[in-house]
C-alpha cells in the first residue's frame, strides 16, 4: 500500500486533492522518463500524456481516441468523458482507486503511467464507471451504446447497470462478462475470461453478488443470484452455483469449497489484495493425476 493513500484504496473515501495531484506529478514524471530512454515515444507520449494539465484529461483522450468509430466522434467522446469525470467524485474516485490498485497488486504494473495508457482492463472499468454514471442519468441509450463499443474494443462486457466498487483490477481482462444485477465490491481482483451470469431468462436480480476482497481465477463462473463472501477466492476455472462463505476457497465444476461445505478451510489472508492464486484452492486429498 502507498504511504498515505490507505483511505483511496480501501474505496470508503474520496482521493485528498494533494494525493491527486501528487499521483498526476508521479505520471508525468514517468513519461518523461520513458522520453528520454525512447525518443521514438516523443509524439505518442506528448499527445496522450505530456500536453495534458490532468489525469482527467489523459483518460478523456484516451478513452475517447480508442472508443471513437466512424460514427462516434473522438472529440465528441472526450468531451462527454471529462464533463462525466469533473463531474462526479464517484468516478473519479473508482479511478484513482483501480489506478493504485493495479500498481500495488499487479507485478507486471511497473508505473501508473503503464497501465492508464495500456492496460485494457483498466481503462474497460473506467468506461463502465463512465457508463454507470450515465445509467443513473437516465442517459441509459448512451450508456448502453459504451457498453457496446467497450466490448467491442476491449472484450470486456459490463452492463452499465451493474454495481462495481473501488480498488477494481480486471487483470488481462479478455472475456469478462458481467450482468446487469452483479455488485462487486471493492479491491475485489478478477481475471480474465470471468463471468459473472444469469441461470437463464429470468428477470429481476439475477446476478452473483461479489464481496470485498475476493479474488477470481481465469476462466472462472459464478452464475445466479448468489453470494461469494468477503475475502473468498474463486480457482481458476470454477462454476460457482451457490453461495461461498467469507474467507474460503472455491475450485471445480460444479464449485466444492476447499475442507468440504460443513466445516471449509478459512483463509487468513485477502486474496483480492494478495492475488495468490494457488494456496488453499486444491484439495490433495481428492487429487487425482
Amino acid at each position: 500500500m502507498v504511504s498515505g493513500m490507505g483511505c483511496v484504496l480501501n474505496g470508503h473515501s474520496e482521493p485528498s486533492e494533494n494525493a491527486e495531484h501528487e499521483l498526476w506529478m508521479t505520471i508525468q514524471q514517468e513519461a518523461s522518463d520513458s522520453l528520454s530512454r525512447e525518443t521514438l515515444l516523443s509524439t505518442y507520449l506528448d499527445a496522450f500524456v505530456l500536453s495534458h494539465p490532468s489525469l482527467e484529461h489523459v483518460l478523456a483522450f484516451t478513452l475517447g481516441n480508442k472508443l471513437a468509430s466512424t460514427t462516434l466522434d473522438a472529440d465528441d467522446l472526450y468531451n462527454l468523458f471529462l464533463d462525466v469525470l469533473k463531474s462526479s467524485t464517484e468516478v473519479r474516485k473508482g479511478l484513482y482507486a483501480d489506478l493504485r490498485a493495479f500498481k500495488d497488486r499487479d507485478p507486471a504494473c511497473n508505473t501508473y503511467c503503464h497501465c492508464l495508457l495500456h492496460f485494457k482492463g483498466f481503462q474497460a472499468c473506467q468506461v463502465y464507471r463512465i457508463g454507470h454514471y450515465l445509467w443513473n442519468q437516465d442517459r441509459k441509450s448512451l450508456s448502453c451504446v459504451l457498453q457496446s463499443r467497450a466490448s467491442e474494443v476491449f472484450d470486456v462486457d459490463i452492463h452499465p447497470a451493474a454495481k462495481i466498487g473501488n480498488g477494481i483490477i480486471f487483470d488481462h481482462a479478455s472475456g469478462v462478462v458481467i450482468g446487469e444485477t452483479a455488485v462487486v465490491g471493492n479491491n475485489v481482483s478478477i481475471m480474465h475470461g470471468v463471468t459473472l451470469g444469469g441461470t437463464g431468462k429470468e428477470g429481476g436480480d439475477r446476478h452473483p453478488k461479489i464481496r470485498d476482497g475476493v479474488l477470481i481465477g481465469a476462466g472462472a463462473s459464478v452464475i445466479g443470484n448468489i453470494i461469494v463472501g468477503e475475502g473468498a477466492k474463486i480457482a481458476p476455472g470454477a462454476v460457482v452455483l451457490r453461495e461461498v462463505p467469507p474467507r474460503t476457497a472455491a475450485f471445480g465444476a460444479p464449485a466444492r469449497l476447499v475442507g468440504g461445505w460443513k466445516n471449509p478451510t478459512k483463509l487468513d489472508d485477502v486474496p483480492g489484495e494478495t492475488m495468490d492464486h494457488v494456496s488453499y484452492v486444491l484439495d490433495w486429498s481428492d487429487y487425482v493425476i
